[in-house]
């Protein structure tokens, strides 16, 4: 007879897999994409009909749905669908990483490292560190989800477990702990910003730093990485089972000395490329800075991270490749980016109609109808003369905008102004709206499509189990979604409980 324990497990497993039969039953990702483009132009026509509009909460403008099936519309669509493709932002990121990614795959040095990894890692601690690295790589943008993830699944799957065990582990850190941090990235620079614009609504002169929510940042950053062990461990890698795919397992054989001699290689590569970052970082006269704004955050380091993973992949992996002797001309550099755009084929095609669909969703201001018309919501139904209640009411409202909307700014734009006030109306600080903010923005991340990147990760997965669909990635990430919402948002009550700062100097309430 099952304990209820078990019956419970068994009852989360068959709602997980219906999830996913109900995922994969669907047309394949970029027919999906292409369906939903065609349901935001239709639905921008009956909102535009029936005259939905809402104010900005900034301006005082009023936001109206556009219709696409007008003939400005539909002459917009033809001509920018070249651009909304060209321009979608994971796309040429994702590119140009995987460039030098596949120079240091192709020279043999991505595998050795794994190899060198596996044997200095005890096998117990190859879980947290995946989850904490993903957490900490989302400090500089794009390389958790070209680096982290990928790497992940091909450390597992050394390791003879499941390839899409390490990818959700990795995937929860990077996506599910985007606000979570040990280093503070230009993301908190960004929310800082318009936290402190949206606080100017009441206080002409408050200020709010980039390290706003340090502390509460640090200690969430603990307690995805404990929970996201946690639900890999006893949740996901029950449900995925052994690996019985055909994609081929890095041995895990001793090092050869020729090996060993180009690691050695790359690493002096990497350092030597570190100390002219460096160098260029530097305050008096650094090459890297802009010389109107010296700050990290305006940095060309900052703004063009883009370039300089392309460059930490390419550089090492061409040393590697010279010493161990895998790289014998320039042809075999060239084939191993060949090889890389190779892999990416089908997510180029799925990008195209992602790209379609997310542009017109901004065209059409549905997006932004539905964040300030869910913050009006909370704000009608009273829950704002509860501090903590309106902490979690925000943590959710994040949560269910984000599914619609990915940026992390540019729903903070909207829903600052309208959040931020009515805390510091309450005597509530814009600290703790903004770690509120922060919370709701993350979790839900990694089971919506609409995350630029979520793409690129289920093209990843396909690597490993060609026939993943998006059900197949939303069941598996599902559970540190429910996860994380649930625990991180615990740990901001318990914080506004315990009267705890959010950050250096930034306390909970202001002072009366």
């Amino acid at each position: 007879m099952q304990t209820p324990a078990a019956t419970e497990s068994s009852r989360t497993r068959r709602f997980l897999g219906g999830v996913e039969r109900v995922g994969n039953a669907l047309p394949h990702p970029a027919t999906m994409f292409a369906l939903l483009a065609a349901v935001v132009v239709v639905m921008s026509a009956v909102f535009s009909a029936a005259g939905v509009e809402v104010v900005h909460p900034t301006n005082g403008q009023t936001i109206r749905a556009v219709n696409l099936l007008s003939v400005a519309g539909l002459q917009r669509m033809v001509l920018e669908c070249g651009r909304n493709f060209v321009l979608f932002p994971p796309l040429g990121a994702s590119l140009l990483c995987l460039l030098g990614l596949g120079v240091a795959e192709h020279s043999g040095m991505i595998r050795a490292a794994l190899r060198l990894m596996v044997a200095a890692t005890a096998r117990r601690w190859i879980t947290p560190m995946t989850v904490l690295v993903g957490v900490l790589s989302n400090s500089a943008s794009e390389v958790g989800y070209v680096l982290v993830i990928p790497l992940a699944a091909a450390l597992f799957h050394a390791l003879g477990r499941h390839p899409l065990l390490g990818l959700a582990a990795a995937f929860a850190g990077v996506s599910g702990g985007y606000s979570a941090n040990l280093l503070i990235g230009s993301v908190d620079v960004l929310l800082a910003g318009l936290s402190e614009s949206a606080a100017r609504i009441v206080d002409p002169a408050y200020v709010v730093r980039p390290t706003a929510n340090y502390y509460f940042m640090t200690a969430a950053t603990v307690l995805l990485t404990i929970v996201g062990t946690w639900v890999t461990e006893k949740w996901v890698a029950p449900r995925l089972g052994g690996y019985a795919g055909e994609a081929a397992r890095e041995p895990l054989a001793p090092l050869e000395s020729r090996e060993r001699r180009g690691l050695m290689a790359a690493a002096a590569t990497v350092l030597i490329f570190a100390a002219v970052v460096g160098r260029g970082l530097l305050p008096a006269g650094g090459f890297l800075l802009n010389p109107t704004n010296p700050d990290f955050g305006a940095s060309a380091f900052v703004m063009g991270l883009v370039t300089f993973i392309f460059l930490f992949g390419l550089l090492p992996g061409i040393a590697y490749g010279i010493v161990a002797g895998t790289l014998r001309n320039d042809h075999d550099v060239v084939r191993g980016m060949t090889e890389a755009m190779k892999s990416l084929g089908g997510y180029i095609v799925l990008a195209f109609f992602a790209a379609q669909f997310i542009a017109y969703f901004n065209w059409t201001n549905l997006g932004v109808i539905t964040a300030i018309g869910g913050a009006e919501a909370i704000h009608r139904l009273g829950v704002q003369h509860s501090p903590t209640v309106l902490v979690v009411a925000l943590v959710l409202c994040a949560a269910a905008v984000n599914l619609v909307i990915a940026s992390a700014s540019a729903k903070w734009a909207l829903m600052a102004p309208v959040f931020v006030p009515m805390f510091m109306l309450l005597g509530v600080s814009p600290e703790l709206a903004q770690a509120a903010y922060g919370v709701g923005d993350s979790v839900t991340n990694i089971i919506t499509p609409m995350m630029p990147y979520f793409p690129l990760v289920l093209t990843f997965a396909q690597r490993y189990e060609p026939k993943a669909g998006i059900g197949t990635l939303a069941a598996i990430m599902l559970p540190y979604s429910a996860m994380f919402l649930l625990t991180w948002t615990l740990l901001l009550v318990v914080w506004v409980w315990l009267g705890l700062p959010v950050g250096p100097g930034a306390g909970l309430f202001l002072a009366r």
